[in-house]
């Protein structure tokens, strides 16, 4: 059946734009009137236009603030029993986004043609991921979409949240590198060239200048005629490192340093066991089935390891066993989380358990990013200040031993 894209006015005056399938132009205008609407345009929509506007919508990424707004409003306006198109048309004026505005339009045009919500949002996976699909899933095969939609915005907003906390820890100790390493090539391009000749002037050679002096000169001679080959050597180095971090293996590896490695890895483990109780709870509250939850939580977790724990309970669950006992024998799961698991499985509340679980380790990721700040804070000062002080020293050396020669 043809696809049109219709432009059309209510009795208020406001324009809607929709896409209607009907096997004629004719009939659009029918089913427009029908519903009390005033036609200004009628064109039918070819094959390559649809693919084209389908191919754009799936790259378009929409922001966790914007999409948490959207399902806030959004489970707002169905517990009050408005319909879901209206809805929709509601969400698609009032959004910023204009991202967000064309996924919107496009969602209510494939409701229109028959297709449930989660399917509509399962076609742009670059906006709503597995978990936002099976939750609305769920909420619709249990008559509860707004609780699910609720239960959603939640959960993104509590991930919003922890997101901002960690970027704005980070802020102060990027920003503090940034300067430095601005400083240095400011000093190195400008300033160290002209004492470098300044000395050159006053007879002194190379191989007179100190060792700190010396070094300092190859570094700035490096930067200033050779700044293309650090340029291509840096971007090399990320480009390789992407490469790596593509393949499986490299892939794994690096999950690994990220729970490994000195204070970080700490760090970025409590954040992997927060959103893996969080997401799991969330999907659980909802009536999401165990094996389908544990599924969606496997692809949301950003570690291969945690996630092969995950889908090895999965399969365990699929046996007869307990959720528990893989996530203990993997080793990526601290004994607290597993006895908490195994409590909720005993009592039926494992979806009340492992949000405490989340509570809890996002309090912990809270409190250590304030530690890991307030540490780093003197480190980063201390080492600006050494930097800084090389460069000063390496400089005032030579004049130091020319005045020494002169009083001689």
């Amino acid at each position: 059946m043809p696809t049109f894209e219709v432009v059309a006015t209510d009795k208020t005056g406001r324009e809607i734009r929709r896409t209607i399938n009907a096997p004629n132009k004719d009939a659009v205008v029918a089913q427009l009137r029908r519903q009390g609407l005033q036609p200004e345009s009628v064109s039918e929509k070819t094959a390559d236009t649809r693919l084209r506007r389908r191919i754009s919508l799936r790259g378009r990424k929409v922001k966790l603030r914007d999409l948490s707004m959207f399902c806030r409003q959004f489970a707002t306006m169905i517990g009050a029993g408005v319909p879901l198109v209206r809805c929709l048309d509601v969400l698609e004026q009032q959004t910023s986004s204009a991202g967000l505005k064309a996924i919107i339009r496009d969602i209510e045009h494939e409701i229109e043609g028959g297709a449930t919500l989660s399917r509509a949002m399962q076609k742009h996976p670059r906006a709503f991921s597995n978990l936002a699909v099976g939750l609305v899933r769920a909420g619709e095969v249990g008559g509860v979409l707004d609780e699910t939609l609720d239960r959603l915005a939640t959960f993104l907003e509590k991930d919003l949240e922890l997101r901002r906390k960690v970027k704005s820890s980070m802020t102060y100790p990027t920003l503090v590198m940034i300067f430095a390493f601005g400083i240095v090539m400011f000093l190195a391009t400008f300033i160290i060239p002209k004492f470098i000749k300044l000395f050159r002037e006053l007879g002194m050679k190379d191989d007179d200048f100190p060792l700190p002096t010396r070094m300092l000169v190859y570094f700035s001679d490096f930067v200033v005629k050779k700044w293309w080959l650090t340029l291509i050597v840096l971007i090399g180095l990320a480009l390789a490192f992407n490469r790596f971090k593509a393949t499986r293996t490299g892939r794994r590896i690096w999950d690994m340093v990220k729970l490994k490695a000195p204070v970080f890895g700490r760090l970025n483990h409590e954040l992997s066991i927060a959103r893996f109780a969080r997401t799991l709870s969330t999907l659980l509250a909802s009536g999401v089935p165990i094996l389908q939850a544990l599924e969606t939580v496997a692809g949301t977790v950003d570690n291969d390891h945690i996630s092969d724990a995950i889908l090895q309970s999965r399969a365990s669950i699929r046996e007869g066993d307990t959720i528990a006992n893989p996530l203990a024998g993997s080793r990526m799961f601290p004994p607290m989380v597993v006895q908490m698991i195994t409590i909720g499985e005993e009592t039926g509340q494992l979806d009340a358990m492992l949000a405490k679980v989340a509570d809890f380790y996002e309090g912990e990721v809270d409190a250590r990013l304030e530690s890991l700040t307030a540490a780093l804070e003197p480190v980063l000062i201390v080492f600006l200040g050494f930097v800084v002080g090389f460069i000063v020293i390496s400089m005032f050396l030579p004049l130091i031993a020319i005045i020494s020669n002169l009083s001689q």
